[in-house]
């Protein structure tokens, strides 16, 4: 029951996550709100890559973010964004259908060399480093998209844009 829970919340997560990744306007993947801020496209990459870290939380017992390179270069094409989301999308349903709730409740490090970063149980370790830190930059997106007055996808209930049609 527990790990039904655990996919059902991640895979909705997911789900709506390429919901707004389906929105991204090309022609402004360089746009950024602020000199602060990441440029679209970065931001679009960053969800990603924390897409990706998903995956070793599931198959290792620590991610080493020095092994891990500082930056990547954004993708420029929504396709190629949908196409490696999808793709490990697939990683992720698989490598939880296929894990216990044992091996969801081991403990998992992630750590910058020597430096612990968290050690908490992989279930956890899921949900908050790779989901809730998904949903905030998710988050970020919609406001992106607003701003460029791109209709902004239902995420957790119907959208203004949405409630206009």
């Amino acid at each position: 029951m527990i790990k039904q829970l655990i996919i059902g919340d991640a895979m909705h997560e997911l789900t709506t996550t390429r919901r707004i990744l389906e929105r991204l306007p090309e022609e402004h993947m360089s746009w950024k709100p602020h000199e602060k801020s990441m440029t679209l496209g970065a931001l679009a990459t960053h969800l990603i890559n924390l897409l990706n870290w998903q995956i070793p939380i599931i198959q290792q017992h620590e991610l080493d973010l020095s092994t891990v390179p500082l930056r990547r270069d954004p993708l420029e094409k929504r396709a190629d964004i949908l196409e490696e989301f999808d793709e490990n999308i697939d990683k992720i349903e698989k490598l939880l259908a296929e894990c216990d709730e044992k091996t969801l409740g081991e403990e998992w490090t992630l750590r910058h060399g020597d430096h612990i970063i968290l050690r908490q149980p992989r279930a956890i370790a899921l949900r908050t480093f790779g989901l809730s830190h998904m949903v905030h930059h998710r988050a970020q997106l919609g406001v992106y998209l607003r701003l460029l007055d791109i209709p902004v996808p239902s995420m957790y209930g119907p959208t203004a844009d949405e409630k206009a049609q």
